[in-house]
């Protein structure tokens, strides 16, 4: 399910993280060759970033788990 990115934060092992409108979280982490994510480095980029929509995965499973009761 899209949510949009409404902020930024470090976890405890200094990767970014985005806070997603549902109140869920995902990580965004650049790390070549298997995600590229070259804008989550500086402060410009996630800037220019909130509000973009991410797969919130735990609302997707939330919502599969409503389907089946």
């Amino acid at each position: 399910m899209k949510q949009a990115i409404i902020g930024f934060h470090k976890d405890e092992e200094d990767d970014w993280v985005a806070d997603l409108a549902c109140g869920h979280t995902q990580h965004v982490r650049h790390n070549p060759p298997w995600q590229l994510r070259p804008w989550v480095i500086t402060k410009e980029g996630r800037k220019d970033h909130l509000g973009r929509e991410l797969d919130c995965k735990e609302c997707d499973r939330e919502h599969n788990s409503d389907d089946r009761n």
